[in-house]
């Protein structure tokens, strides 16, 4: 490269020195010193990864001799000299496009090899080069990509945009792998993986590539303001380095996706939507991307917690490889002693964790927080395996239907208020490491006609892209039965009830519907539904272990004023949430009784209040002894 350079140089001089040329003195010495220079290094320092680079971008002849001269003037100060009092500047300059066919001795009126700088020929499509300045094609600056310059001279630091989005992908050989396997050995330009939230997209491409034993760099364009214009800079650090860009967030950059079939290096695209064939006329390969399975979740998680001792509860939690990787190493810098599954599950919610005015505060609830009948807390608990295993149970074959059927699991909690169905919600929600998005009725419904269909489509859409749990309270507001067709307001309310039928139906995550009135919802809705679950109201025994579980939550109890649990157990009719709330409104009246709240004891004294003014705030009968 650099040879044939000074020769170009030699001669162009020597072709202006009787012309009267006024610079003609100072580009010779310029010349002289960079030949000697150069002269010094033996080798052509740049002619390998020159060469290198015309094998992976399919450069011709005449486009690597274009390209030498684009890189010249950035190489030192005399062979930019030399390019700018060439060009007819009177000091250091970028060379003119004339110039630069004369040292390359290319013919003005050559068509064929003018056409090299055309904007589709791979110098400039690749960005290897670009063109400077408004006036003819000959009088503009031909500049080398500062990338291109660092790699030339061996420098392997990408431009910052490219470090910035880059991510650590776990490779893991999932179902689909073997496809993009062979897309990549027989020369596919592109493959496309469809991966929804939750499943592992990258971690399969990253397993083709490292299979294949080829280069590969993962970049997410959701870590971007200008997805557009990162394409373009990881498309030439890939071409540059030789390697396979696997790109996240495909489906950010529709018009860019046109231009992937033509890069120099393969494109594994990974999209959150199917392929839309309107983003280009050829047709890429297409996988769709699977969750890790359990066994390659509980390997992951042996190798990041540096531990044999893997649960199943770990396991079972619907993260990506990168996710675990993520929580696992956040876990172990956390962790002071042995792992413990609740913090995992914290962290995961924090990784989760979503701006939505849905999402409900974390609760860190627990099976131990449920105090239910035997019957009903073995339903729950059979529930959290369902969720758990139905990865496992699902990869068996199409079990859960064919035709359009979603994978998730729905399920109704119904009983009085007050028996634990909404905290029930969050038990499954947080025993998962899942967030609990909460919908309310006055914010999906609706006035106008079409608009309640929406609004709900944005729930599940949102519910589906968190990977979160979706729960409906007074779900017999939404799903209510349909009626006979009296109006127009009755064909268009059936009309909803229809659009949440088809939709819960098709919905891949988990739906909790809680309700007051069974009776109220649509019949239609019990085929959809895996679970119907019932809170009754407490018997004695169970109002027992409700009172022992919200006292043993406080500060202190007086030992001089003991409270009878057993006796108002059997005497207080109530469901969890109202116990709740007295021993609530007993812990106030001790601390007000105590002056400062500190240390304050709540004694049988405080309990008989609460429940009096309890039983007054629902309008029932005190019963006796306690009044």
């Amino acid at each position: 490269m650099i040879t044939e350079l000074l020769e170009g140089f030699d001669a162009a001089i020597s072709r202006r020195w009787d012309s009267g040329w006024a610079h003609r003195e100072q580009a010779r010495l310029a010349f002289e010193v960079a030949k000697s220079d150069y002269a010094s290094l033996g080798a052509d320092p740049l002619a390998d990864s020159l060469a290198e680079l015309v094998d992976r971008f399919g450069l011709s002849g005449v486009d690597a001799s274009l390209l030498a001269v684009a890189v010249a003037p950035e190489l030192d100060l005399s062979l930019q000299l030399l390019c700018g009092l060439l060009s007819g500047d009177d000091g250091p300059a970028r060379p003119t496009v004339a110039l630069a066919f004369e040292l390359a001795g290319i013919p003005f009126l050559s068509g064929p090899d003018r056409g090299r700088l055309a904007d589709i020929e791979p110098l400039r499509r690749h960005r290897l080069v670009s063109l400077e300045g408004d006036g003819t094609v000959l009088t503009r600056r031909l500049r080398a990509h500062d990338r291109v310059v660092l790699h030339l001279l061996g420098s392997s630091a990408p431009v910052a945009g490219v470090v910035s989005a880059l991510r650590e992908v776990v490779p893991v050989a999932v179902a689909g792998t073997a496809t993009v396997v062979e897309a990549l050995r027989t020369g596919a330009e592109l493959v496309w993986v469809y991966s929804p939230p939750g499943t592992a997209g990258m971690a399969l491409a990253a397993a083709a590539c490292t299979q294949l034993e080829v280069a590969w760099f993962c970049a997410d364009l959701r870590l971007s303001d200008d997805p557009s214009s990162l394409v373009a800079d990881l498309l030439l650090e890939a071409g540059l380095t030789g390697s396979v860009l696997i790109l996240v967030g495909a489906e950010r950059v529709p018009t860019a996706l046109r231009g992937l079939g033509g890069a120099a290096v393969p494109v594994v695209a990974i999209g959150a939507v199917p392929w839309d064939p309107l983003w280009s006329a050829t047709l890429p390969v297409s996988v769709t991307a699977p969750r890790a399975a359990i066994v390659q979740r509980a390997e992951l998680w042996r190798s990041v917690l540096g531990t044999d001792a893997v649960d199943a509860e770990l396991s079972a939690l619907r993260l990506t490889p990168e996710e675990i990787v993520q929580v696992g190493r956040y876990v172990s810098r956390s962790a002071t002693g042995p792992i413990d599954p609740a913090l995992v599950r914290q962290a995961t919610r924090r990784l989760g964790r979503s701006n939505s005015t849905r999402a409900a505060p974390t609760t860190s609830a627990t099976l131990d927080d449920l105090v239910l009948p035997d019957h009903t807390h073995a339903e729950v608990v059979r529930l959290l395996s369902w969720v758990r295993y139905r990865d496992e149970v699902l990869a068996q074959g199409p079990l859960q239907g064919k035709g359009g059927k979603g994978s998730g699991i729905c399920v109704l909690f119904s009983g009085s208020p007050g028996t634990g169905k909404t905290l029930a919600a969050h038990v499954i929600a947080d025993s998962l490491g899942m967030d609990l998005l909460a919908v309310e009725v006055s914010g999906v419904v609706d006035k106008y006609i079409g608009e309640t269909e929406k609004n709900l489509e944005k729930v599940f859409a949102e519910a589906e892209s968190l990977n979160a749990v979706l729960f409906f309270d007074e779900a017999d507001a939404l799903f209510g039965s349909r009626s006979e067709v009296k109006d127009a307001k009755d064909r268009y309310a059936n009309q909803e009830i229809a659009y949440l039928l088809q939709r819960m139906e098709q919905f891949d995550g988990i739906t909790v519907l809680a309700t007051n009135l069974r009776g109220n919802l649509d019949p239609a809705f019990s085929r959809r539904l895996h679970f119907v679950i019932h809170f009754p109201d407490p018997d004695v025994p169970t109002r027992e272990r409700l009172w022992e579980h919200h006292l043993a939550n406080l500060a202190g109890l007086d030992g001089d004023d003991p409270i009878d649990v057993r006796g108002l157990a059997a005497a207080v009719e109530m469901a969890g949430g109202d116990i709740r709330n007295i021993v609530l409104a007993a812990a106030y009246a001790a601390a007000a009784e105590s002056g400062s709240g500190v240390g304050a004891l709540v004694g049988m004294r405080h309990i008989r209040d609460a429940v009096v003014r309890e039983h007054g705030k629902l309008g029932r009968r005190v019963p006796p002894g306690l009044a």
